[in-house]
């Protein structure tokens, strides 16, 4: 029986894996991945001597250094449910990037590595879940290895992120010593390392192992029981109406890399992971449910096949049914365009879609159409989704090609990278020349690897060091307040910006030149 359009929707599931770099994040995709059947075999991250490289990491440079700088796309089925992950990169130095995915997504899964603990970068995407009101699913990696205890974590996790949790399980031991989880969930022992046919064990209606079995010998079966009744006696409660909400975390315990507790996680996610959530716009709520199409992209990415030299504009379906060939409006552009070339990521491993529904992210080929943030609907009155946010820069570098005969090359490569929004490019008024603003060192790094790689164009960057730039309302003429304190340039949109040098250069300008209305881009998303 052919499934409804509802029932399509209904069945998705899109979140992103949100942690610090280092904690599993990439790793548990994998697992993900493979037991939703889409690969037979992952690579890990660390796999780096036998050539086996994670299948979400698909660029040379994460390949080479072993973290993710963009966010990959990854989409499976599993018990029915239609699965879209987005792997984010977890370098803070790409936090934009995971910002905007993060707008993109109906939930997240968060990792936590047992020995660190609560990390800086996990925290501050946490606080960006909180602030979009994204329901968290926790998941506490690497228990085959010494770590912290896991009351001690639970406490880390509710005083630093200021949230409630419900363990969902509970690790027996840690490290050499770790034996499984007891999961209170599903009233049963998973058990670490046994043959397949014994590896889960019943509990009893009083929560413990009925028959006669080695683990009740052990004094950390013992210690599990104890924590088990102090967790019912005096911990949260279970609600499935608080996690919706973002109030609740449930806490899954497990080791991704031996792929212990990864299925039993993502069972019960789907279980209580929200299907596509409404989204604010223009005209206010939309439904996903609405038969009208409609979606906004988040994301740009040149270069997802270098024989090609194409760009590719993610697009997050947000209403109604997408179908290869229709036409659509764009309200910023007060235009319409046929989406004629569609695909459907598995890392670098792309497939045509005809075909897809509130809740899917696709790929839509870009030949310099659309920009970060576009809303693309089948509405002709053109109502736009929320603006998502932009990152004010921190650092800035002046760039010019290192052989002067290939400026083509270089034009075309720093056009292109500076729409996927990782970067940004300014011109200074007077000169001309080329600066770039970004958040952190490593996407410099990162522009002159994909320059070289990519474009063929070896590129010379003079750091500037840290600047603090404000966007200057309106359009009056301020050249002549431009100096090397407070430099003026215009952005890649002809908005005149100042670069001032410190906190104490941007106040005297101020002081001095009232008149001028400067902001900062971030503040006015936050109100």
């Amino acid at each position: 029986m052919m499934s409804t359009f509802k029932d399509e929707v209904l069945s998705r599931r899109t979140f992103a894996i949100i942690s610090h770099p280092d904690a599993g994040k990439t790793t548990l995709t994998e697992k993900l991945l493979l037991f939703g059947g889409a690969i037979r075999d992952a690579g890990t991250v660390k796999g780096k001597k036998t050539g086996k490289y994670a299948t979400s990491d698909w660029m040379e440079i994460e390949k080479q250094r072993g973290i993710s700088v963009t966010s990959s796309v990854m989409q499976f089925e599993y018990n029915q449910a239609k699965i879209n992950i987005l792997d984010t990169p977890g370098h803070q130095d790409f936090s934009e990037d995971t910002y905007r995915t993060l707008t993109a997504v109906d939930s997240a899964v968060m990792i936590i590595d047992s020995a660190k603990g609560i990390e800086d970068q996990t925290l501050k995407l946490f606080k960006v879940c909180r602030m979009r009101g994204i329901p968290i699913f926790t998941f506490i990696n690497k228990l085959d290895r010494q770590g912290k205890m896991p009351l001690e974590l639970l406490a880390e996790l509710e005083e630093v992120m200021g949230i409630e949790s419900y363990p969902m399980n509970w690790p027996i031991g840690m490290g050499k010593e770790f034996l499984g989880i007891y999961d209170r969930f599903n009233n049963r022992i998973e058990q670490f390392r046994v043959d397949e046919e014994d590896r889960f064990l019943e509990l009893n209606d009083e929560g413990e192992i009925n028959e006669e079995h080695s683990l009740k010998q052990s004094g950390l079966y013992e210690q599990t029981l104890e924590e088990i009744m102090l967790l019912n006696e005096a911990g949260n409660e279970f609600s499935r109406d608080r996690i919706a909400s973002g109030d609740l975390t449930p806490v899954f315990f497990g080791s991704a890399l031996t792929n212990f507790g990864v299925q039993t996680f993502l069972e019960s996610y789907l279980q209580f992971a929200p299907s596509p959530q409404p989204r604010e716009s223009t005209v206010g709520e939309i439904n996903p449910l609405t038969e009208d199409f409609s979606g906004f992209i988040f994301k740009i990415q040149a270069n997802m096949n270098p024989a090609h030299r194409d760009r590719i504009a993610f697009l997050r379906i947000c209403s109604g049914k997408f179908e290869r060939g229709m036409s659509v409006n764009i309200p910023r552009l007060g235009k319409q365009v046929k989406l004629a070339q569609s695909t459907q990521f598995m890392a670098d491993d792309r497939s045509t879609v005809n075909e897809a529904v509130s809740g899917d992210i696709i790929g839509i080929y870009d030949p310099g159409t659309y920009q970060i943030g576009d809303t693309l609907t089948s509405d002709k009155n053109g109502f736009q989704f929320e603006k998502l946010p932009q990152f004010t820069p921190e650092l800035f570098v002046r760039v010019t090609a290192k052989n002067v005969m290939k400026q083509k090359h270089f034009h075309k490569g720093i056009q292109q990278l500076v729409q996927e929004g990782a970067i940004q490019l300014f011109k200074t008024v007077k000169t001309d020349e080329y600066l770039l603003g970004a958040v952190g060192q490593l996407q410099f790094e990162v522009f002159e690897h994909r320059m070289k790689n990519e474009y063929n164009t070896e590129v010379l960057m003079e750091r500037l060091g840290s600047k603090i730039a404000r966007w200057v309302e309106g359009e009056d003429n301020y050249d002549n307040l431009s100096s090397s304190r407070s430099l003026l340039v215009k952005d890649r949109y002809e908005h005149q910006v100042f670069l001032f040098e410190n906190d104490f250069a941007l106040r005297w300008f101020q002081d001095k030149n009232p008149d001028v209305p400067l902001y900062n881009p971030m503040d006015q998303q936050q109100q």
